[in-house]
């Protein structure tokens, strides 16, 4: 299955395109000018079908199942891609006047008010490129808040259930991240957020569900115990798709949250980006939002930058455009009645291969899960396999695997995230396979080692890798 490189199915004078007439005069640039370059020629038909193959090989959401916890890999309807693409939207520039812009506008407003309406939240930012990126930016509004009111408080804390950007989030803004153990559920212990919160506390950092995908049924509580501080608590988003339509964080007292549009509402995901990560807040932190907000006054939408808490600006120009109008068509296709029953299919879909491969794989935590459920690989420990071993062979039975090692407090980790657009037949054969990977691992357990062994590349020293990358080709002649 090895494909060529362009450079080796080059032919000498071959070409892939066509220029207009020439009109201007020609210039000579000179032999060392041509040969510098030293591009690989190709006819149109060799470069469709190398990529074509390259894409085939590649394991994306279109072709396969791809279970990725706490990363939400849905699938992504091509209404949205149709919706981005229209001229009006690929054609603007960042710098056009807002006379010119006024649907792009209305767009982004919008949008703020429809993710408002889902979380409960008074005011929305589109501004973040990323989930970690809105994780940074509430925080900072954090820090705003209470430097505005003349309080010193330093410490934020972040239970041992959050996602791992969450501390990073926290040092960078500044503070210092003290850590809450989970009680024996997997849940924040409100006793022990009583024991830790004080006057110098700024905010709790609450993922809800958590990256256990459990909810946090103390949530109300929870917050009430901050406040009696003095705190804030902010609310990681990214699970937004198991109850977004059904629960509001807002009502039950979150001060802030960051959503990922690119996960909840269906926008492309992985490989780097692209991304979003709005934030909304409630009136109390609404002046520290980033600039400029966009305003709808006497008909016309403008963009405000008369902000003077503002935080500033945390991105050039105005955020991911393109994601943005995904995610307004994904929400206006669907409305709140769709909303609601896909975060109910995400739901019962994981609770379905929950039930699927209890007694099969370890369950840590036996409480129903929301969106994602979390299976430990360590009982296969005895017969020398590792949940990476589990991961890899999953690669040969056409899937990609979930995320492993990871929520930290589960040794072995398996993360699965069916998401709501997977059928009742691709989670039969997810668990058939996962099943199969499991016997295996008792009765012939070279084969998980060696796995995979029908990918175009074999297993990877992962390690080695990341120490010493190279991606660099070089002609063997």
């Amino acid at each position: 299955m090895a494909e060529k490189t362009l450079f080796e199915l080059s032919s000498p004078g071959r070409q892939a395109w066509s220029l207009p007439k020439l009109d201007a005069p020609p210039v000579d640039a000179g032999e060392a000018a041509r040969s510098a370059n030293e591009l690989p020629e190709l006819s149109e038909v060799d470069v469709a079908r190398h990529f074509t193959r390259l894409s085939i090989m590649n394991h994306h959401v279109d072709k396969g199942f791809y279970p990725l916890g706490s990363c939400t890999m849905k699938y992504n309807p091509k209404v949205n891609e149709l919706a981005c693409r229209m001229p009006g939207f690929s054609s603007l520039h960042p710098l056009e006047p807002e006379t010119l812009t006024q649907g792009a506008l209305r767009l982004m407003y919008e949008l703020a008010e429809m993710l408002g309406q889902i979380t409960g939240f008074d005011a929305v930012t589109l501004a973040p490129a990323a989930g970690a990126h809105g994780e940074l930016t509430g925080i900072m509004m954090v820090r705003k808040y209470f430097e505005k009111r003349g309080e010193q408080r330093d410490v934020v804390l972040v239970p041992d259930s959050a996602h791992g950007t969450n501390p990073a989030s926290v040092t960078l803004s500044g503070f210092k991240a003290v850590q809450i153990k989970s009680n024996a559920k997997g849940e924040i212990d409100p006793d022990e957020l009583e024991r830790a919160c004080s006057s110098c506390v700024a905010c709790l950092m609450v993922t809800n569900p958590n990256t256990l995908g459990i909810f946090e049924p103390e949530a109300k509580r929870i917050c009430d115990i901050m406040h009696k501080q003095g705190s804030l608590v902010y609310l990681d988003g990214a699970n937004l798709n198991a109850y977004m339509g059904i629960h509001r964080p807002a009502d039950a007292g979150f001060d802030v949250m960051h959503i990922n549009l690119h996960k909840t509402f269906s926008t492309p995901h992985g490989g780097g980006g692209p991304g979003s990560g709005p934030v909304a807040v409630t009136e109390a932190l609404e002046p520290f939002l980033p600039k400029p907000v966009v305003k709808h006054e006497d008909g016309k939408y403008r963009f405000d930058y008369d902000r003077p808490d503002s935080i500033g600006r945390v991105m050039g120009f105005h955020g991911q455009f393109a994601v943005l109008v995904r995610a307004y068509t994904y929400i206006r296709m669907l409305g709140s009645a769709g909303l609601k029953d896909a975060a109910e299919a995400a739901v019962l879909n994981a609770n379905y291969v929950r039930a699927g491969l209890e007694g099969v794989y370890e369950l840590p935590y036996k409480d129903r899960c929301l969106h994602e459920v979390v299976f430990s690989g360590s009982g296969l420990r005895e017969y020398g396999i590792k949940t990476l071993d589990v991961a890899k062979r999953l690669l040969d039975h056409g899937m990609h695997a979930p995320t492993i090692y990871f929520p930290l407090i589960v040794p072995e980790a398996l993360m699965i995230e069916p998401t709501e657009t997977e059928s009742r037949e691709s989670l039969d054969e997810f668990i058939a396979a996962m099943k199969q990977i499991a016997d295996e691992a008792r009765t012939n357990p070279d084969v998980l080692r060696q796995a995979p062994v029908t990918t175009p590349v074999r297993r990877l020293d992962e390690a080695r890798a990341s120490r010493e990358l190279d991606v660099n080709w070089q002609p063997t002649s």
